[in-house]
């Protein structure tokens, strides 16, 4: 790469600007029904549904009007929701179909009116977005001479809050990260280029990036959920700075020893190359295993990682080389500090203590890991979605309004459908009958007449859920008894099944436990595998494999401690496990391996497993500190995304990362190599020197 530097510069621009022109746009989607296989019973129920009833239109979006001044609803009040429901009725966009007014709530606080939703749209696209925005804007207008205000809420409208939240999130997420890296490298480097290095490579690793996840999603039909973007901030400003700096360390310590740029770089790479090569290999697997999903969240956020690491890594083995060979010592630009290391630096003591004790150190961060995991027992997977858009979005205002006078499941119904098994009419009598014992189920509050299809052999009920259909009461009440019911009192000969959104979350439930049982297990054996082929030993990928499981569980506990026993959340969201393991697990090996791959390297020169593993900390340590740091801060900044579910995702991962930097990978990895000493390279000869090694084959010869 130092050759051909100019060349390899301008290829990645190229290269950038064709993606950037020719591919499609990344887009997301917040309906969690798409992320299924069709034999869950929500997809069952909502196949049916649109087979036996074509025609049927599901509700886009729910107005919830009440008095400016909180008062009871007047008979003029109702007048005017009329009169304004009718207005909107001529002005909808084609998301959107008919608007049907209710009468007012018991209580006389609430009056809502239901918009029906086109076929031609989801609910959770672009137009059914749009649609909500102008619906707004409509209602503000309309009310002006009223003495009433209205909130739009329902799927629609949600959609539309989350997308906005996700987008001022992304926003922070994305300055907050730049602050952080152009800071911290000013800190560390005292180099204006150094700070300017990973800003400028990102943008171009993200831009290709982008565009292959893009094209990939396309041509696979892949569906991202609406986190992705954030997502994919953080992982390539977080691991594209962590592999420059793994590789400007190492760049750093060639020059201070005498080389000539060029050649320092050509040295760093021979030997922090295979590191991150290798680091990148674990990561981009683990990212994969997640093929094996049944959800195609999974299946698509997955690949999109993996994509962004493979791009980041290239970038990080050809685009940086050339880059810092053109740019030479004026990389380092205007500081001086670089040429000289400076004594007594806190990692020399660091790894001298080390090395001394290793026992010591292995015992206290390993007794901190477990006592931390041994929390991870008490995780309460949470399945309430609502709680990931703001407190002050105005589907979530407009839904709390709601639930003043009416059963909180009213924005949501979920379907109850029955139909013949053998094609055959269904007696009226029998539907009636199953619609009452409906109604006696735990959770449900109304139960609509029945609607029949046109063929006489299918029925559909809406139920309104006493609870909020996010909330973890409805999905528990959908998950035992309503199911139970429904399936237990369905006619003879016919097959009853619950649909919505609400029995779509239960599936999602079902659908992550099996996951877990299928790609933890599959992404550590191949991790173990990356290991053994890198270190050619069956010893040492066993005990790194070991922290980096003790490493999830602390995670996980952490997160138990501060938001189930501290802050008294009723638990955390479900997906929260499946999103440490895609970045501690794979991350954590990452710093294992930058750390085991020093010790080894330092164990070849001649030292002893303790001597070689204070030099690993002494030298690697600031590495995977400053990595640390960075990454550990970039996910921190989810926390100013303003709800609950992102800040629990970022203190976890924060926290993770600080663990698999600065507990695993610095002292639990380096002690135990120090302990194990040579039989951790076993059955390979890792750690022999060139002249042991010259022995050996000589004696075999």
């Amino acid at each position: 790469m130092t050759r051909n530097a100019w060349w390899v510069v301008l290829g990645w621009i190229v290269f950038a600007v064709v993606v950037a022109v020719f591919s499609p746009k990344l887009t997301s989607t917040t309906d969690n029904s798409e992320f299924l296989p069709g034999h869950y019973e929500s997809i069952k129920a909502l196949n049916l549904q649109d087979k036996a009833f074509p025609s049927q239109t599901s509700t886009g979006a729910i107005l919830v009007f009440e008095r400016e001044d909180g008062g009871k609803l007047t008979a003029a009040d109702s007048a005017d929701v009329e009169s304004v429901s009718k207005a909107l009725d001529g002005k909808l966009d084609k998301a959107f179909t008919g608007v049907a007014v209710q009468p007012p709530s018991d209580n006389k606080l609430v009056q809502i009116a239901a918009v029906g939703l086109d076929k031609s749209a989801s609910g959770f696209d672009s137009q059914s977005m749009d649609a909500v925005k102008d619906l707004r804007s409509d209602v503000k207008t309309l009310l002006k001479d009223t003495d009433l205000r209205a909130g739009v809420t329902g799927n629609a409208a949600q959609s539309l809050d989350s997308q906005d939240a996700s987008e001022k999130t992304l926003s922070l997420v994305l300055i907050a990260t730049i602050l952080l890296i152009v800071i911290f490298l000013a800190l560390v480097f005292r180099s204006v280029i150094i700070c300017l290095l990973p800003i400028v490579t990102v943008a171009v690793v993200s831009t290709v990036a982008t565009g292959l996840i893009g094209t990939a999603n396309k041509i696979f039909d892949l569906k991202a959920d609406n986190s992705i973007q954030a997502i994919l901030v953080v992982v390539l400003f977080g691991i594209g700075t962590d592999y420059i700096l793994f590789l400007l360390f190492r760049y750093r310590e060639r020059l201070r020893s005498g080389e000539e740029p060029k050649v320092a770089m050509v040295n760093a790479m021979e030997r922090a190359g295979e590191a991150i090569a290798s680091a990148g290999g674990a990561v981009i697997v683990s990212f994969m295993a997640l093929v094996l999903s049944s959800l195609s969240i999974f299946r698509s956020i997955g690949p999109a990682l993996a994509i962004a690491v493979a791009v980041t890594l290239v970038a990080a083995l050809t685009l940086v080389p050339a880059v810092v060979s053109l740019l030479g010592r004026a990389l380092f630009w205007p500081s001086k500090s670089w040429k000289t290391e400076r004594e007594g630096a806190r990692f020399t003591a660091v790894g001298k203590a080390l090395g001394a004790h290793p026992l010591r150190f292995a015992l206290v961060s390993g007794a901190v890991l477990a006592a931390l995991a041994v929390f991870s027992l008490g995780f309460k997977p949470s399945f309430d979605f609502s709680s990931s858009l703001p407190t002050d979005a105005e589907s979530t205002v407009a839904l709390k309004t709601l639930q003043k006078s009416l059963p909180a499941g009213s924005t949501d119904p979920i379907q109850v459908l029955v139909h013949s098994k053998d094609g055959s009419t269904i007696d009226t009598s029998d539907i009636t009958a199953f619609g009452s014992e409906l109604a006696k189920a735990k959770g449900v509050a109304v139960v609509s007449e029945p609607q029949i299809s046109s063929d006489g052999t299918a029925a559909m009920f809406n139920a309104v859920l006493k609870d909020d259909p996010g909330s973890d009461k409805a999905i528990s009440n959908v998950r035992g008894p309503i199911r139970d019911l429904v399936h237990t009192s369905a006619p003879s000969g016919t097959e009853a099944l619950v649909g919505g959104s609400t029995s779509v979350t239960v599936d999602m439930d079902n659908a992550m436990a099996r996951d877990y049982s299928i790609v933890f297990p599959v992404a550590a054996l191949v991790i173990l595998l990356i290991l053994a082929l890198l270190l050619r030993s069956l010893v040492a990928p066993l005990y790194l494999m070991a922290s980096v499981g003790l490493g999830f569980g602390a995670t996980l506990g952490a997160a138990v401690i501060l938001f189930q026993h501290i802050q008294n959340e009723n638990g955390l969201i479900f997906l929260l496990p499946i999103y440490i393991y895609l970045f501690v697990v794979a991350l954590g090996t990452d710093y294992n391996i930058l750390m085991i791959a020093r010790l080894r390297e330092e164990a070849r020169e001649g030292r002893s497993p303790r001597d070689a593993a204070a030099e690993a900390v002494r030298h690697a340590g600031p590495t995977i500190a400053a990595a640390g740091v960075i990454l550990a801060g970039s996910f921190a900044t989810f926390m100013l995304g303003g709800n609950a579910l992102i800040t629990s995702m970022g203190f976890a991962l924060s926290f993770g990362i600080f663990v698999a930097a600065f507990v695993m990978a610095m002292f639990f990895t380096p002690a135990l190599t120090a302990l194990i000493g040579h039989a951790a390279w076993w059955p390979g000869h890792g750690d022999e020197t060139a002249e042991e090694k010259a022995v050996r084959v000589d004696v075999r010869g």
